[in-house]
C-alpha cells in the first residue's frame, strides 16, 4: 500500500499502538506504512496522523486528542473522553468489525458488536490514556494491577538502562506494541461475535419468560447453559426489568443437579441482591432440606450466593422460599 500513517516517535502508549493497528484493518489503510515522527512537515504529508499534530478531523484522518478544547466522546450514552484509539474506532470501528467477521456494515450484529467492543475494550484504553480514574474516590487501592493492556504495552518501550536507544529499536518495539494491542482487539471481536452475542440472545429470551416461572418476575431460569452474569445487568436495563432478578436457576455442568444463584448487586460486585437465607448457609443435604423445608437440597454456600438441589422443582422452591424471607 502507498498510504502512510503517522504517529509520534519517542515513548509510546497503548492508544496510538492500537490506533495504528485499527487503521490498517480498514480498506483505505490496509497494510499502510507507519511513520513515527514529530516533524510537522512530514506529518502534514501523510494520509493519516494520530496522537500528534493537534488536530481532530476525521474527514482528513487526523486523530489527535491533546489539543485544548478537545472533548470528543463516543456517544451512544458513553461519556469518556476519547484517545487516538477511540477516535479511530469511532470513525472506522463498524467497518473493521464488518470486514473482520465478513458481515454487512448494516447488519444489526455489526452495530451491537460495535458498541460492545467499545464498552468492553476500547473505552478503558481511552480512559487510561486520558488519565481518567475508574472510580470517583480518593481512596487508595488495596492492591496494584499492572497486567492490564495499557500497562503491558508501556513495558514494551525501550528500558532506560538499554544502551541501544536508536530509532530503529524504538520502531521495532512499537511494531510489537501494535501486534500485542491489535491481537487482543481481534480476540475481543471474535469472542463477542462467537460467544457473547449468542449468550445475550439466550439470556434475553429467558428474561422475557420470567413471569412464566414465578409470578414475582424475580426468578429467571437459564434454559441453556451459557455465561449470563454480564448480560443480566445490561438487559435488565434495556428491557426495563422491574423488579430486578434476584435468582437464576440453571442445571449444573454435569447435568446431575440444579443450582439456584443469587444475582450480584452489579457486574463486578461480590455482594448479592438477595442472598439465600442466612439460616441455610453452610448447610448440606438432609440437614439443609429439613431446615429449608425443601426436599432434595444439596448445599448452600457460606456467603449465601449459591445453592444446589437435586431437581429443578427443588431449586425453584428454594428460590421462592428465599424471596419470601
Amino acid at each position: 500500500s502507498t498510504t502512510r500513517i503517522g504517529t509520534h516517535n519517542g515513548s509510546f502508549h497503548c492508544d496510538e499502538a492500537l490506533g495504528c493497528f485499527l487503521l490498517r484493518l480498514t480498506s483505505k489503510f490496509a497494510n499502510s506504512r507507519v511513520i513515527r515522527t514529530r516533524d510537522s512537515q512530514v506529518l502534514d504529508s501523510l494520509d493519516a496522523v494520530l496522537d500528534v499534530g493537534g488536530v481532530y478531523d476525521p474527514s482528513r484522518d487526523r486523530y489527535d486528542h491533546h489539543q485544548k478544547g478537545f472533548d470528543e466522546v463516543f456517544g451512544h450514552g458513553f461519556c469518556t473522553k476519547l484517545s487516538s484509539a477511540g477516535l479511530v474506532y469511532k470513525r472506522y470501528g463498524k467497518e473493521i468489525i464488518a470486514r473482520e467477521l465478513q458481515l454487512d456494515q448494516g447488519h444489526p450484529h455489526s452495530h451491537s458488536l460495535f458498541l460492545a467492543v467499545y464498552k468492553n475494550f476500547i473505552q478503558a484504553i481511552d480512559a487510561v490514556d486520558n488519565g481518567i480514574n475508574q472510580y470517583d474516590t480518593n481512596l487508595s487501592p488495596k492492591y496494584v494491577v499492572n497486567t492490564y493492556l495499557s500497562s503491558r504495552i508501556g513495558r514494551l518501550n525501550l528500558d532506560w538502562t538499554d544502551p541501544d536507544q536508536s530509532a530503529e529499536r524504538e520502531d521495532a518495539a512499537f511494531q510489537k506494541a501494535m501486534t500485542l494491542a491489535g491481537n487482543e482487539f481481534l480476540e475481543t471481536i471474535h469472542f463477542h461475535a462467537k460467544s457473547w452475542l449468542p449468550a445475550r440472545s439466550i439470556v434475553m429470551e429467558c428474561l422475557a419468560g420470567r413471569h412464566n416461572i414465578d409470578s414475582s418476575g424475580e426468578i429467571m431460569v437459564l434454559r441453556q447453559s451459557c455465561p449470563w452474569k454480564l448480560h443480566i445487568f445490561e438487559l435488565e436495563e434495556e428491557m426495563r426489568v422491574e423488579p430486578s432478578i434476584k435468582y437464576v436457576i440453571y442445571e449444573d455442568d454435569r447435568g446431575t443437579s440444579w443450582r439456584v444463584q443469587a444475582v450480584a448487586t452489579g457486574p463486578d460486585k461480590f455482594s448479592s441482591r438477595k442472598p439465600l437465607p442466612s439460616h441455610w448457609r453452610g448447610l448440606e443435604g438432609k440437614e439443609l432440606s429439613v431446615i429449608a423445608e425443601v426436599p432434595g437440597c444439596v448445599f448452600v454456600h457460606m456467603s449465601g450466593f449459591i445453592g444446589g438441589n437435586q431437581t429443578y422443582e427443588g431449586a425453584l422452591e428454594m428460590a421462592r422460599a428465599s424471596l419470601k424471607e
